[in-house]
């Protein structure tokens, strides 16, 4: 039946179910404006209020993380050919849920594809919410030093959308701002919503892409909400970079790519200072480093060119650089250090010899002496009301002496705490390299390295040694019980001892056996300090073992037998485990 008369009905239902669905939500964002370490960018900051007044603020929008949105569908972005076909299993998944023969592709061809990134999406996108801006950003005072703003923020949504997974920013301001959080409250079907963006955000012109953040909630791969699936792909292939990039990186480029070792040289200085690069071919791929964008060197292009000595200006991703108040915290030691060194070094100007430190004493004169500051509930009032972080940190009154060193925390009560096995062990143990002490799986340690080449080099260790330090227990008892634990560099290191001894360094390879107790700890038993045979490798090493002792000779052998085993730890850590 059709009515002749009278306002459609359909219309109004229409209308005002529409109003309905739509639901106000009010949102906080806080973030800190730009800055030069810990003070306001104010010239910045009355550039964006300029902008703001001319209609260029900062916008978000919404996305569903429920449904996607056809009008916003694309190519998978660097999918190849054939790749949408992949279905790739979730954790759990019994089977694959295709056959590779089926697509015609051999084995390795499947593997290529895998590497460049199977895609499981169809290229939909969430729904996008309308576009609303920061309120107030003219209105709300920058403060002198730099710190965290709050901004008010309302969303019109449909609940029809659903529950919002992401939203996507976009500053049309001159400066950046380093983007905290993005709370909202109050969402259908959901309540409380929260963002953890912690984040800088550049002037939209400088991205290629939109800057989007998703919900504080992780997902598998394969669990990711469809309609946010392209978001996240689009990201890590935003961070990823393609691998290729050569030439400069700026600030506000988001790229973790690596790149080979190849800045170890100096081809301005001759022929002598060349050095190969590490990493990138095919017998040694790695090690790798990031990527600072340097230009290559002028005599040698396949060397990347290096910075001056006092220049910090190479790129590390923005969001991992220090934040500005660290920063002025990290220069406001810089400069205390140079001090604290600066006066030793002046003081060993007389002494016959530069340096090298003639006695504890002089270590721990680093640390002792100096004028100590004044440390009383006035001055710490007035030192909490200064805004500067800088200034905190080089008027600091918690019983830090000027123009010294602080005192470690190992020596602050016992100068000679570090002198003993326990601290060794815990040192060891709770330092730089702890994952390379391994259970002791036979006696005496053997070496796995060519007899051919190098002789015997298997440990001189006997019972002897350690029997009568082991709380009672016997070798046997020990290693059944898995109770003997040890540090061993004498294969990694002694290949090189001969050539780095001809060098003004001395080093030994050795052996570091300790003991498991029964409070946790670990008590050491024996080091073995070990060199090549003068005659030549084939004829073996030459050890000496040294076990625990106190006083006399005995003991100041023992301290510096740790020491050496100390120094294998460091050295190793640094030259291998840390790469």
């Amino acid at each position: 039946m059709v009515k002749c008369c009278g306002k459609p009905e359909t219309n109004d239902k229409g209308m005002a179910e529409e109003k309905k669905n739509k639901n106000k939500i009010k949102g906080a964002l806080v973030l800190m404006k730009k800055n030069v370490l810990d003070v306001s960018d104010l010239k910045s900051s009355l550039l964006d209020r300029f902008h703001e007044l001319l209609g260029k603020g900062v916008s978000l929008q919404l996305i569903s993380a429920v449904h996607t949105d056809p009008a916003h569908s694309g190519r998978n972005f660097g999918t190849p050919e054939h790749a949408h076909t992949l279905q790739l299993p979730c954790v759990g998944t019994p089977r694959w849920s295709y056959s590779v023969s089926s697509l015609g592709l051999s084995p390795d061809s499947i593997l290529d594809l895998l590497r460049v990134r199977p895609s499981t999406t169809n290229g939909l996108r969430g729904k996008l919410g309308k576009p609303v801006y920061l309120e107030k950003w003219v209105a709300t005072k920058t403060p002198l030093t730099a710190g965290e703003t709050k901004l008010d923020v309302e969303f019109e949504w449909d609940e029809s959308m659903g529950v919002p997974g992401a939203f996507m920013i976009k500053n049309n301001h001159h400066s950046q701002f380093y983007l905290g959080t993005l709370t909202l409250e109050d969402v259908p079907g959901h309540g409380r919503l929260q963002f953890v963006c912690n984040s800088w955000v550049y002037p939209a012109h400088r991205y290629n892409h939109h800057r989007v953040f998703f919900s504080n909630k992780t997902y598998l791969p394969c669990q990711t909400p469809e309609p946010l699936r392209k978001y996240r792909e689009e990201e890590l292939v935003n961070l990823r970079g393609n691998g290729k990039g050569k030439g400069k990186l700026n600030e506000w480029d988001r790229v973790y790519d690596y790149d080979y070792y190849n800045d170890l040289g100096m081809p301005e200085r001759g022929g002598n200072f060349a050095r190969p690069v590490l990493g990138g071919s095919p017998v040694l791929p790695y090690p790798r480093r990031g990527k600072t964008g340097r230009k290559p060197h002028k005599k040698d292009p396949s060397t990347e060119s290096r910075l001056s000595l006092l220049n910090l200006n190479i790129y590390v991703p923005r969001d991992e650089r220090f934040n500005m108040v660290k920063f002025s915290d990290f220069l406001a030691y810089a400069f205390k250090s140079l001090f604290q060194v600066l006066v030793p070094e002046i003081a060993a100007l007389g002494d016959k010899t530069i340096n090298e430190f003639d006695s504890f004493q002089d270590i721990l004169d680093l640390y002792e002496g100096g004028i100590k500051l004044p440390n009383n509930d006035t001055l710490k009032k007035i030192k909490d009301c200064l805004p500067w972080e800088m200034i905190k940190e080089l008027v600091r009154n918690d019983g830090e002496r000027l123009m010294k060193f602080p005192m470690p925390a190992v020596i602050n009560d016992n100068r000679s705490a570090w002198r003993t096995d326990e601290e060794f062990a815990r040192e060891t143990l709770a330092g730089v390299n702890p994952v390379v002490i391994s259970r002791l799986e036979e006696f005496p340690p053997a070496s796995k390295l060519d007899p051919s080449v190098y002789g015997n080099q298997n440990s001189t260790i006997t019972k002897e040694h350690i029997e009568m330090n082991m709380n009672g227990l016997t070798v046997e008892e020990a290693l059944k019980g898995n109770k003997l634990f040890i540090l061993d560099y004498h294969d990694a290191l002694m290949p090189y001892i001969r050539r780095i001894n001809s060098t003004s360094t001395k080093t030994y390879a050795t052996r570091t056996l300790f003991l498991l107790q029964d409070d946790g700890t670990l008590k050491p038993l024996a080091i073995e300090l070990s060199l090549p045979h003068p005659q030549g490798d084939s004829h073996g090493a030459v050890s000496k073992v040294f076990t625990p002792a106190v006083d006399g000779i005995e003991g100041s052998i023992w301290q510096l037998a740790k020491a050496y085993a100390a120094v294998n730890d460091s050295g190793y850590h640094q030259l291998i485990s840390h790469w």
